[in-house]
């Protein structure tokens, strides 16, 4: 029979308890015991969902108490110097500071005191955050860590039949930069590959059967070398115990298709959701020994599986096939949230269009025994409900709106330009606002207090009426502007306490979206997000934001910022629709931001800021796809931004992406004003500004808000130096490398403080 597997599951819980026991470990409230506890509940939990799902073989390795890159730099000793304990091998303790970064403390003994936190960016085309392994030209490599092992005896003893869950060794140095001097981290691969060959024999000696090898790289444009590597990688691979799965996934395999194909391995996994398209080539290149699985459910979206159309595939790949033809979610469900059951909010309709990490297990596992006894009762009453859900969501007069198309089909390109270039507008803009050079300001978020939480739940609940939540919001916006002008800064924020979430925010405020209760998705760490869901077209039906900032305007003469999310980024961060494109959703949402730019303009707000922190995230894995979608990307930001006159000043915000190859596009958007993540990398993202003259103004983040650590004003000062060497004095910005929303207080005013003493302190040197 067909066999139905899992790449990976959800390990934050169903109601977050990963979360919330990372966060109490890290405040002391929860010993490492407590903590490992509650890892193994999660497990077994999890592992039970999927088997009541009816998945034949369950991933193990897939749970990490970070992000599982880490884990993997744990395991093959990847664990930079200033993290190491003499002697000892890691422990939970390495693996945060490598992750979150460590506080100074001379009394502790700790190795780690004082160290900056490794860097974090976005695993490829996707809203979660990896830990980026750092190498070293001597990188040695060695069996370091045992949690694999010890989950694989966990799911054993719990009677289950499990695969192993490994990143594959050229996605793993792919993955990772060099450090300390230039050199080819693909001349690792052979230090590497021993480490290997010691898992698969203790996995072996398990008594595992199949290991599931992720290699998504192989969907990349790869260069001949790294191609070379995987035959040679294989090679050596293939002589080990086990069976071999080589997992491939967030898009098609293409030029690569012949290579992935070929490996001596005794299955590979494809994705026939983002790139069906490789079906049914794939057929033609198949050894006939080999297992070929495929991914056609959506493990990134939420919406139900078409099953006759995944059927279709299925039936034709099983006559060819037989035994050796898997069903399998596209990639792993972490990309999706954990179970549709929590959810006692939403309406019937929606609901039934639906389906989370649990509910896309039961879709894999009907199209498994569809194959096999078409004829089922269950199986057949699957089927027509999914064929009746299908029909009832095109159908939906909730998802087509004529007024919104009919704007859309109005644009013309005058509504995607500012009336005037940068550099006339940029004079206009100096004299209206009167900053000092090297301007201060922070990124938009303040930290969300338990006060400011319970007040919103409060209110949301309907304990807490409009009138006093809005004295509460009121007095915590009044708090955020007085601690910004005791503290220095030159350009304020309100602190965004009204706010639960930069997309969920605005997207609670425009029709066409729909919302969940228990949708949390993790995002890195302990940091979990609640897409919402784009069910339809897409329309602002009043101010969203106006008021909140006219109010904060009052309470200052200095200059406040209107903060608003950008078309891209509600789109990225959001669950997008799949009956029309992604450049149809993001123009609706362009056109309902402008008017939100045009109403703060028209409340006398000077500067606006419209973060992009998703646009790099969007850009296609492929690069003969990248300009379709950039030209959409900086359109939709430019309908959104060029309504206002010369004298309002963009800003946008960017998170933690490589710019080098998009840095054109970037200057495309023509935002007066961007703000960066640099600090995580020693400014080395701004070489791509180095090499690129952009033309406009910056603001490379000085310190990462990301990690409790907080930077003394020389080290900020010297990487302000170093942006200074790449970027004219009068357009440089000083800021952190994103939202302080995640900090607490203390630290969040330590670190401004000494951020403002760096900007005064260059102001002295550099004038």
């Amino acid at each position: 029979m067909a066999l139905s597997h899992s790449l990976g599951f959800p390990r934050i819980g169903r109601d977050r308890e990963l979360k919330k026991a990372l966060e109490a470990h890290w405040r002391g409230e929860l010993d490492e015991a407590g903590l490992r506890a509650v890892g193994q509940r999660l497990r077994a939990e999890h592992w039970q969902l999927q088997k009541d799902a009816g998945i034949d073989l369950l991933p193990v390795g897939d749970f990490a108490w970070y992000d599982q890159v880490l884990g993997h730099s744990l395991a093959f000793g990847v664990i930079p110097e200033r993290f190491r304990s003499a002697g000892g091998k890691p422990t939970l303790e390495t693996l945060f500071a490598m992750a979150r970064g460590a506080v100074a403390n001379k009394s502790s003994g700790n190795c780690c005191s004082g160290a900056h936190a490794q860097e974090l960016t976005k695993w490829f085309d996707t809203n979660y955050h990896y830990l980026v392994p750092e190498f070293g030209v001597d990188q040695q490599f060695a069996l370091s860590w045992e949690q694999l092992f010890e989950e694989v005896e966990e799911a054993r003893a719990l009677g289950h039949q499990v695969k192993p869950v490994l990143i594959g060794p050229l996605t793993y140095l792919w993955l990772g930069k060099a450090k300390g001097a230039d050199f080819d981290r693909l001349e690792l691969l052979e230090r590497l590959l021993p480490v290997y060959g010691e898992i698969l024999q203790r996995l072996a000696g398990q008594g595992v059967e199949w290991v599931q090898i992720d290699e998504p790289i192989l969907v990349l444009d790869l260069p001949q070398d790294w191609k070379n590597a995987f035959e040679r990688a294989y090679n050596l691979i293939q002589r080990e115990p086990c069976k071999k799965l080589i997992a491939t996934y967030f898009g098609g395999l293409e030029d690569n298709l012949g290579l992935a194909a070929n490996l001596p391995v005794d299955g590979l996994h494809i994705d026939l959701v983002r790139a069906p398209e490789q079906y049914p080539t794939i057929l033609d290149r198949l050894p006939a020994y080999k297992v070929l699985s495929l991914g056609v459910v959506n493990g990134r979206n939420v919406w139900r599986c078409d099953m006759d159309k995944a059927l279709a595939v299925l039936r034709h790949a099983h006559e060819r096939l037989g035994e050796r033809l898997w069903v399998a979610p596209s990639c792993s469900l972490l990309h999706s949230p954990v179970d549709l059951a929590r959810e006692d909010q939403l309406d019937a309709e929606l609901k039934s269009w639906l389906a989370f990490a649990v509910q896309k297990c039961q879709e894999v596992a009907v199209l498994g025994r569809a194959l096999e006894a078409p004829d089922d009762a269950a199986v057949q009453a699957a089927l027509e409900a999914s064929r009746t859900v299908q029909a009832a969501r095109a159908a939906s007069t909730r998802i087509h709106k004529p007024e919104v198309q009919a704007r859309l089909a109005a644009i013309l390109p005058r509504h995607a330009q500012r009336q005037s270039p940068f550099a006339e507008r940029i004079g206009k803009q100096r004299e209206r606002l009167q900053l000092p050079v090297l301007p201060t300001t922070s990124i938009g978020s303040f930290p969300q207090t338990s006060a400011i939480r319970l007040a919103r739940q409060a209110f949301k609940q309907g304990k807490l009426g409009a009138a006093d939540y809005l004295e509460a919001m009121h007095g915590e916006i009044h708090e955020a502007i007085r601690t910004q002008e005791r503290l220095g800064l030159d350009v304020l924020v309100h602190g965004e306490a009204e706010r639960n979430d930069m997309v969920e925010y605005f997207a609670e405020q425009l029709d066409g979206y729909a919302f969940t209760r228990f949708g949390w998705v993790q995002s890195y760490g302990s940091r979990c997000v609640k897409p919402a869901v784009i069910v339809g077209d897409l329309s602002r039906p009043q101010a969203m934001s106006v008021e909140w900032i006219r109010y904060a305007q009052s309470l200052t003469d200095k200059v406040v910022k209107g903060m608003l999310t950008g078309p891209v980024t509600m789109l990225m961060w959001s669950f997008p629709r799949e009956d029309v494109a992604r450049e149809v959703q993001a123009r609706q949402l362009a056109l309902a931001i402008r008017d939100e730019v045009m109403d703060l303009e028209a409340a006398g707000i000077k500067i606006i800021q419209i973060d992009e922190a998703a646009f790099r995230e969007g850009l296609p894995l492929r690069r003969a796809a990248w300009q379709h979608y950039l030209d959409w990307a900086t359109e939709a930001f430019r309908l959104t931004a060029s309504g206002v006159r010369d004298e309002t000043q963009i800003h946008t915000h960017m998170c933690y992406s490589e710019f080098n190859d998009v840095i054109e596009a970037i200057a495309a958007m023509d935002a007066d004003v961007i703000t960066i993540e640099t600090s995580r990398s020693d400014m080395e993202l701004l070489e791509a500004f180095e090499r690129f003259d952009y033309p406009n103004e910056i603001g490379p983040g000085v310190y990462d808000i990301h990690s409790p650590r907080v930077p003394d004003s020389a080290e900020m000062a010297n990487l302000l130096r170093k942006a200074a060497r790449r970027i004219p004095l009068e357009r440089l910005w000083v800021n952190p490398d994103c939202g302080l929303k995640t900090r607490a207080w203390p630290e969040t005013e330590a670190a401004l403080v000494n951020m403002v003493a760096a900007a005064r302190q260059l102001r002295a040197e550099l004038a």
